[in-house]
């Protein structure tokens, strides 16, 4: 459905020429949205898939083992999503105090990202709601390092921007005024708390992640905050218990639909075109995030039965592989750090796993090694690997 009026045009001055900034009208679009069965049908699957998804996290053994790396597998594709070209490996290489070999700015950037989460799920789970304020805080530690450190991390911006284009007058798309931004953001934050109207999760979700994009109100880090702002949405009205889905991977797949439709949305006000492209990426997402957490399940499992018929050895290295579960990219310091165990035990133990192919030292070097859980790494990095 094409809606006449999706906000309006203001002629502003920037960076010495005019152009066209658009101001959003206030959600929930006007008028009401028309759900279809075809597009009902595929809402109640996608809170099926995330039902099997929410099951899986609830039958694993160590939800948290897991977490640290979807959260970092996020991280790592909603950058390269902006042109950040940073994969998994270089980021669990830069976590561990190696050399990640590519940019360090793209590596910090990534690692900003995986705090900025921790922090909102943290203070999800404290109950504070999601709020302007929250999501300043969460644009602080995105932006507190590295690339982006001098644009006013936590702040809404004070000057125009725009998106694609050299220039505004010749860019894709200008966002509102400087001083419209808040009016915008107070709009987006009464639909947040459910006014005027509670609309169910996933529906409010997808609505509000392109009105946050549409508003654009940081001078950089808009995208990335908005695709974190979908995960704590879900987890925070409870469609989610654990923050175990995350969309990016579907966005960077269909990045140039994702563009279009978000632009499409602003043209010509087809938000329900928008809102199957959403819940689409939802209901296969959850459910290639089931199959991963499966496969990544049975694979711990087989490996334990390997490790333990080391017999004699199998104690230290069983601990061993458990520290390799929660950080797949790791050092010999770190597995003690994380055991309690005697250098030379660690490294027996680790000598062992390389024997029966579950490790392999990556680095080459004689000091400062890392070693790397082959096979539950290579699970975890399906989709992830740059590609421009």
């Amino acid at each position: 459905m094409k809606r006449a009026k999706t906000g309006k045009y203001l002629i502003v001055s920037t960076a010495g020429e005019k152009c066209r900034a658009f101001i959003p009208e206030p959600l929930p679009p006007k008028p009401q949205l028309q759900v279809n069965d075809k597009l009902r049908e595929l809402i109640d699957q996608s809170l099926l898939s995330l039902g099997r998804l929410d099951s899986i996290s609830l039958l694993l053994p160590e939800t948290d083992i897991f977490l640290y790396m979807y959260i970092r597998k996020e991280a790592v594709l909603s950058s390269q999503i902006e042109g950040t070209q940073s994969s998994l490996s270089e980021l669990l290489v830069f976590e561990s105090g190696g050399s990640p070999g590519t940019s360090i700015d793209d590596v910090q950037e990534v690692s900003n990202y995986v705090a900025a989460v921790n922090h909102g799920l943290k203070r999800i789970k404290e109950g504070f709601p999601l709020s302007l304020r929250l999501i300043k805080e969460l644009h602080n530690v995105l932006l507190s390092k590295g690339r982006g450190s001098d644009k006013m991390p936590g702040q809404f911006r004070k000057s125009q921007n725009w998106i694609g284009g050299s220039r505004p007058r010749n860019a894709v798309f200008v966002p509102p005024p400087p001083d419209k931004v808040m009016d915008c953001l107070s709009d987006l934050e009464k639909f947040l708390h459910g006014k005027p109207v509670k609309l169910p999760t996933l529906i409010k979700a997808a609505l509000a992640h392109v009105q946050f994009e549409t508003i654009h109100p940081f001078l950089d880090g808009n995208g990335r905050l908005g695709r974190l702002v979908v995960t704590l949405l879900l987890c925070a009205e409870g469609v989610l218990k654990e923050p175990m889905l995350y969309l990016s991977l579907y966005f960077k797949t269909h990045r140039q639909k994702y563009y279009d439709m978000l632009q499409k949305v602003r043209i010509e006000g087809d938000w329900e075109s928008w809102i199957e492209f959403f819940v689409t990426a939802v209901k296969e997402t959850a459910e290639q995030a089931t199959i991963t957490a499966k496969n990544l399940n049975k694979l711990a499992d087989e490996d334990r039965k390997k490790i333990q018929l080391i017999k004699r050895a199998s104690g230290s290295a069983l601990r061993v592989h458990h520290a390799l579960l929660q950080r797949p990219i790791i050092s010999i310091p770190k597995i003690c750090e994380m055991t309690g165990l005697w250098t030379t035990s660690v490294t027996t133990a680790v000598k062992h796993l390389e024997k029966i192919g579950i490790v392999k030292e990556i680095t080459g070097s004689k000091r400062n090694r890392l070693y790397k859980y082959i096979k539950y790494f290579d699970l975890l990095n399906e989709e992830t690997e740059y590609h421009v």
